[in-house]
């Protein structure tokens, strides 16, 4: 049964577990942040258009400069990058604590929103590069899976924690928690070794980018990992349809919508915790395309079915099957990439993780608005798994690449 569960072993590496630690906290902290500037700009508003606006301001400079950041943190120490943006982003949070504080503005929340995020933009493709200097090859699938179950705690409880905290002592105590976060970030990264890229440094500007995304399309296994995702996100995103399902089906129940959106990160907590089941197995390329597959076939048949359990049920399958996808596929990249190119190659992948599911999104609800909602999640869901097979023949190196088990505790406890 052990062998099961979620592989804890690189926590026992003091370093990586003080890093562990401090992303944590800091994840809490964004999502107290996003919450918080939700409700400040619907407040002010009302307007879905500006609330709107939230997620565009999150979104477009993490695409933007996202390509930059990754061949920036290519260039020089990571630990240093990292160390740099955390402080930005804390004095961020300080002037979102002012602002709310003196005089609430939307543009100014906005305005600082934006920089926050450029911030992170620079920071996470730095941060994407340290589980594989960290641990040994062997434990990378597991660091990765303990740092998705952050993530996905972070998402459970930062919204909660947020509405809590707007009500006993408004929009200041939120972002003033948010900045506590950051400082603790900052000291889980401070602990850190220097960071430089080991081989060739990237090159300046355009250069760097461009070898970066050259060395993307020339590598099977990274190339089939993202062809992947962008199969499940694009194909198959099921999120914007969830209203019209509940209407058509569940005569619109609020709580029923409530448990569509919660099934899916349920199901991806659950195979955080019984992680061991696949990230102790070495055939990681293989699992990330049944994963995939999974979640195109699990989004279909929650297009057809008329039971409110049922489909609650299939949507919590395709959130466990979404986070053995992102694990495996992220073990991946990191191991089939050489050091000195892993902050490009990170952000690439960060940038097809946050545009993807948008653009899905987009394209369920377009096909729902001239088809039907049925017609759009089977079609995609089946279209979905269609690809991620085509991928997976058209990639052979994708199935056959091996990830080392893990046979030897790290030194560093």
């Amino acid at each position: 049964m052990r062998q099961l569960l979620l592989d804890t072993t690189p926590l026992r590496d003091r370093v990586f577990r003080r890093l562990w630690v401090g992303r944590s906290v800091s994840a809490v902290g964004g999502q107290l942040t996003l919450v918080a500037v939700m409700y400040q700009v619907w407040e002010a508003t009302h307007s879905p258009l500006w609330s709107g606006l939230v997620a565009v301001v999150s979104a477009v400079p993490m695409i933007v400069i996202g390509l930059w950041g990754g061949a920036l943190v290519d260039r020089a120490d990571r630990r240093r990058v990292v160390l740099v943006c955390t402080v930005g982003q804390l004095v961020c949070s300080l002037l979102l604590v002012v602002q709310a504080i003196l005089d609430p503005s939307v543009p100014v929340v906005l305005a600082v929103l934006a920089v926050q995020t450029a911030f992170l933009a620079v920071s996470q493709p730095a941060a994407q590069t340290f589980a594989p200097r960290l641990l040994p090859p062997g434990q990378v699938a597991a660091g990765l899976a303990v740092m998705r179950l952050a993530g996905q705690g972070a998402m459970l409880l930062g919204p909660a924690l947020a509405g809590l905290l707007l009500g006993l002592g408004g929009l200041a105590a939120c972002y003033a928690v948010d900045a506590v976060t950051f400082a603790v970030g900052f000291y889980g990264v401070f602990g850190l070794p220097p960071m430089t890229p080991v081989g060739r440094l990237a090159r300046r500007g355009a250069g760097g980018i461009a070898d970066g995304l050259r060395f993307v399309a020339s590598q099977p296994v990274i190339r089939g990992a993202i062809v992947t995702d962008l199969a499940a996100t694009l194909l198959a995103m099921p999120v914007s349809l969830f209203p019209l399902i509940n209407e058509e089906r569940f005569g619109g129940d609020p709580r029923t919508l409530g448990l569509f959106l919660s099934a899916i990160a349920l199901g991806g907590a659950v195979a955080s915790i019984f992680s061991g089941t696949f990230t102790r197995r070495p055939r990681l390329g293989v699992t990330m395309i049944a994963a995939a597959g999974c979640w195109g076939l699990a989004i279909a048949a929650f297009g057809v079915v008329e039971s409110a359990g049922l489909g609650i049920a299939l949507l919590a399958v395709a959130g466990a099957a979404d986070t053995v996808t992102v694990v495996s596929r992220g073990t991946l990249v990191q191991l089939a990439t050489p050091d000195e190119m892993r902050g490009r190659i990170s952000s690439v992948e960060l940038i097809v993780g946050i545009s993807g599911p948008d653009l899905g999104n987009l394209r369920a609800g377009a096909l729902a608005q001239a088809t039907t909602a049925t017609f759009a999640l089977v079609v995609g869901g089946l279209a979905c798994t269609a690809v991620v097979a085509a991928n997976a023949v058209a990639s052979p190196e994708l199935t056959r690449f091996r990830t080392p088990v893990a046979v030897e505790q790290h030194s560093s406890a």
